[in-house]
């Protein structure tokens, strides 16, 4: 193979292994009315000043662009970290996740809550999902399923 060409395919090869490293969420929208008036936080939109962004892990941060990339939609998060205070205001648990930058509860506007749990069922990051009749939101968290799951640990409602 003449040199040129060899340098060329390299080139196309190593162009096409970087792109496969792109997370998907880079190219999600976040246009339209549903986005206007939401503060963006450490590049997540979040649904009120109460909510903190900033400590995600980076688990927590991956399955957040993997909902983004699959949905082509940013996420608008109702409820991130929580210190102590706020977690027990918010009537969370004493164990809560999302005390130890693990969870994340929110929405994706224009897309069907259901078609978000199926999505969540089926991803292997999803380590607990929570599901609340008459809210928009779902809870994820990224806890280390027991031995033997396939699927994330359900409660409330899913």
């Amino acid at each position: 193979m003449h040199p040129a060409l060899r340098s060329i395919a390299a080139l196309a090869l190593c162009v096409l292994t970087l792109a496969a490293c792109v997370p998907m969420a880079m190219f999600a929208s976040s246009s339209g009315a549903s986005y206007a008036n939401k503060r963006n936080d450490w590049g997540t939109y979040v649904a009120s000043r109460d909510v903190n962004a900033f400590c995600l892990s980076p688990k927590l941060r991956f399955l957040v662009w993997e909902f983004e990339g699959h949905f082509g939609r940013k996420v608008i998060m109702s409820s991130g970290y929580r210190d102590g205070n706020h977690n027990a205001a918010a009537g969370g648990a004493s164990n809560s996740y999302h005390t130890r930058c693990m969870a994340a509860d929110f929405y994706i506007p224009g897309v069907d809550k259901r078609d978000m749990i199926l999505f969540a069922l089926r991803t292997d990051a999803v380590g607990g999902l929570g599901c609340y009749p008459g809210r928009q939101f779902i809870h994820v968290d990224v806890r280390d399923r027991p031995r033997g799951y396939r699927r994330p640990v359900t409660f409330s409602g899913c």
